[in-house]
C-alpha cells in the first residue's frame, strides 16, 4: 500500500479499484502539494474503464509529491500521492488523532495492491509554451514551493506541480476545447478569458452538449471548471440562453453534410480507450468463445401495458415501469429453467449454475454501453425491481456506479426498443449464458379470436449459449417470456 522511507514519508501506490482494472487514468486533482490532508481525505478523482471514483488516501500528513497529470494513465501499485508528517513534525490542526487512525487502518476499503509494477504510460500531447503566473493571482494566493519527490519510484514519478490551484494547468495557445491558458491571466483569440479545464470528461461533456465553458465559473480549486458545474449549466440551459440579455444565443446546430466527404476532408481517429476498449475486448471475447444462437417471437403486450397501468393507478407514488414488469418475468422464467442463469467454466470443463440471480441491465450512456447489476434479484418485489432499476440506470449515466456494481451479472436483459428498433441479435455479456432482448412496442394488426385487431406489439429475442442448453430450454424460456407478456396473470403462479 505504501514505501515508506527513512525521512518518515510515505508513498500511497494507486491500489485496485475493482475486478480486473488494472489502471486507471487520473481526471482531476483534489489536492495540491504543500496541501495538509487527513485519513481517508479523497485526493484524486480517476476514470477506471468501468467508473469514475474518487480514491481515498489512507495516510495523514502533507502532500509532497504528486505523482501524475490529469489525462495520465497509471498503473495499478504505482506511486499515487507522496504523503509526509506535517511541517514540524505537528500533527494537522484539528486532526490531532490521525496517527491513531492510521494505525487503526483507513475507514476506506481499498481492494488489492501490486496487480502490476509496468511503466506509464502518457498520452501524446502538444508541446507547451509555459504561460507566465498572474501576478493578481500569485499575490492573492501563493503558490507553495515545490519540494524535491521523495520515495519516488519509477521513470514517471517526478510529479507535476500546479500553479496555485493543485492540477496540472495547461499553458497558453493550446486547443480551445481543451487545454487552456490559466484563469486570470489567459485570454482567449476573441479577447475573452479562456477557461480553466483539467478534466478530459468535463470538455467531452461540455462538447457534446454544446456548453459555452467561457462562461461557467469554476467551483474547483482555483477556478477548475468540475462536472457539476457542467451539469448545473445543463439544468439552466432554457434559463441561460433565452430572455438574458447578458449571455449570447446558443450556436445554432451545425448543418448535416450531404453527398461525398470534401476533397480535403481527413480521417477521424478515436483511441480505443477506457470503457470503449473493455467494451471491444470483452464483445471479441464473447463472440471467440461462445457459440451463440438467437430465437425470437412476437408477442402481444396490449394486457401488460394495462396491468402496468393498473398497478401505477392504483399507487401512483411508486409506478412500475414495463423494464420492471419484463425483470419480473425473465426471473420467473429463470425460476423454471435455471440451465439459463448459469457460465461455462472453461478451465474447470463445467457448467455451473448460480444460485442467485444477479441481473444485468444494459445501459447505453455518454461513456458507452455500461451493464450495471442487480445482485439476487429474485428477493426483490416488482415495485423493488422499479425502484433499483431506477436509481441503478440513473448512477451508471452519471458515472457513480462502483466498479464491483458492474460485474458479476448471471443474466441481461436489453431494452434496445428505446432506440426505436423491432429486433437484434445481440452478443452475450460474457461471461454469461444468455441475454433476453426487447424491441419497441408498436402498434400492429393481430388476430385476437379470429378476429383482426390492433394491438401493442413487441418483439423478444433470446440469444443462448448453446453450450449450456439445447434449443428446448431456450424455446421454453422464451416461450414462459412471452406467454407472461401476453397473458400477465400466469406470473401469480410464480411470484
Amino acid at each position: 500500500m505504501s514505501a515508506p522511507t527513512a525521512t518518515g514519508t510515505r508513498v500511497f501506490l494507486l491500489p485496485d479499484l475493482g475486478e480486473g482494472l488494472s489502471e486507471a487514468e487520473i481526471v482531476e486533482w483534489k489536492v495540491a502539494v504543500g496541501d495538509v490532508v487527513t485519513v481517508d481525505q479523497s485526493v484524486v478523482e480517476v476514470e477506471t474503464a468501468k467508473a469514475v471514483v474518487d480514491v481515498p488516501c489512507p495516510y495523514a500528513g502533507r502532500v509532497v509529491a504528486l505523482h501524475g497529470a490529469a489525462g495520465e494513465t497509471r498503473p495499478v501499485g504505482q506511486p499515487l500521492v507522496t504523503i509526509a508528517p506535517a511541517d514540524g513534525g505537528d500533527e494537522p490542526a484539528g486532526h490531532a488523532t490521525y496517527r491513531e487512525e492510521e494505525r487503526a487502518g483507513s475507514g476506506n476499503v481499498l481492494i488489492g495492491y501490486g496487480t502490476g509494477h509496468g511503466g506509464t504510460r502518457r498520452r501524446r500531447r502538444p508541446r507547451l509554451t509555459p504561460a507566465p503566473e498572474p501576478a493578481a493571482e500569485a499575490a492573492a494566493t501563493p503558490a507553495p514551493a515545490t519540494p524535491a519527490p521523495v520515495g519516488s519510484v519509477g521513470p514517471s514519478s517526478a510529479p507535476r506541480v500546479p500553479a496555485g490551484a493543485g492540477v496540472d494547468t495547461p499553458a497558453a495557445g493550446a486547443s480551445a476545447d481543451g487545454v487552456v491558458p490559466p484563469a486570470g491571466g489567459g485570454t482567449s483569440p476573441a479577447g475573452g478569458t479562456a477557461p480553466l479545464v483539467i478534466s478530459p470528461i468535463v470538455r467531452r461533456l461540455a462538447r457534446e452538449h454544446g456548453v459555452d465553458l467561457g462562461g461557467l465559473r469554476g467551483t474547483g480549486p482555483g477556478g477548475v471548471i468540475r462536472r457539476s458545474d457542467v451539469e448545473a449549466a445543463l439544468a439552466t440551459a432554457p434559463q441561460r440562453h433565452t430572455g438574458d440579455p447578458e449571455r449570447p444565443a446558443a450556436d445554432p446546430a451545425p448543418a448535416v453534410h450531404v453527398g461525398p466527404a470534401p476533397a480535403d476532408a481527413s480521417d477521424v481517429v478515436i483511441p480505443l480507450t477506457g470503457i470503449r476498449r473493455v467494451i471491444a475486448d470483452k464483445l471479441s471475447r464473447s463472440r471467440r468463445e461462445i457459440p451463440e444462437v438467437t430465437i425470437w417471437v412476437d408477442a402481444d403486450a396490449t394486457a401488460l401495458l394495462a396491468t402496468r397501468a393498473a398497478i401505477n393507478a392504483a399507487t401512483p407514488d411508486a409506478p412500475v415501469s414495463v423494464l420492471a414488469l419484463l425483470a419480473r418475468i425473465c426471473l420467473s422464467g429463470l425460476r423454471r429453467f435455471p440451465q439459463l442463469n448459469a457460465h461455462v467454466d472453461t478451465e474447470g470443463q463445467r457448467i455451473v449454475q448460480s444460485a442467485g440471480v444477479h441481473l444485468g441491465i444494459a445501459a447505453q450512456t455518454d461513456r458507452g454501453l455500461l451493464v450495471p447489476v442487480l445482485r439476487d434479484a429474485q428477493r426483490l418485489t416488482t415495485r423493488e425491481l422499479a425502484a433499483a432499476l431506477a436509481q441503478t440506470t440513473a448512477e451508471a449515466r452519471a458515472g457513480t456506479l462502483p466498479p464491483a456494481r458492474l460485474t458479476g451479472g448471471t443474466f441481461t436483459l436489453n431494452n434496445y426498443g428505446v432506440f426505436g428498433v423491432d429486433g437484434s441479435t445481440p452478443i452475450i455479456n460474457h461471461p454469461e449464458a444468455a441475454l433476453l432482448g426487447v424491441g419497441r412496442i408498436v402498434d400492429k394488426p393481430w388476430v385476437v379470436d379470429g378476429q383482426l385487431a390492433v394491438r401493442k406489439v413487441t418483439q423478444l429475442s433470446l440469444t443462448f449459449d448453446h453450450r449450456v442448453c439445447d434449443g428446448g430450454v431456450a424455446g421454453g424460456f422464451l416461450r414462459h417470456v412471452a406467454d407472461c407478456v401476453e397473458q400477465p396473470a400466469l406470473l401469480v403462479a410464480n411470484v
